[in-house]
């Protein structure tokens, strides 16, 4: 697996992880910051649905509003992944920042950095 396909696969969800298991060999920086990328989306994807479920118990309406969010998610999505395919080193709207330093365990990984 290539590593622009790699950062193309790491915005698509549970496809992440066909992303990170595909191709340890020729993972490249850019591939490394899309893999943080991504995982960095879909565990905030997680997070807001998780709270989405606890605040729907409480106030179906106010969830209702919220469940319209999720589009925002898909939107950051497909910007990320847009920016993979033209190999474009950018952070995602809005969340993209706090994901730069995160997860070490994939800068360990990568055979240029040791």
């Amino acid at each position: 697996m290539t590593p622009k396909t790699q950062s193309i696969l790491s915005y698509i969800g549970i496809l992440w992880l066909a992303a990170y298991f595909g191709g340890k060999s020729q993972r490249t920086d850019f591939c490394i910051y899309h893999l943080k990328q991504g995982l960095g989306l879909w565990l905030i994807a997680i997070l807001f649905n998780i709270v989405l479920f606890f605040v729907s118990k409480a106030s179906p309406w106010l969830a209702s509003s919220l469940s319209y969010a999720g589009v925002l998610f898909l939107i950051i999505m497909i910007i990320g992944i847009i920016n993979a395919a033209n190999n474009v080193k950018k952070p995602l709207p809005v969340i993209g920042g706090m994901f730069d330093t995160q997860f070490p365990f994939l800068d360990k990984e990568n055979p240029s950095n040791t």
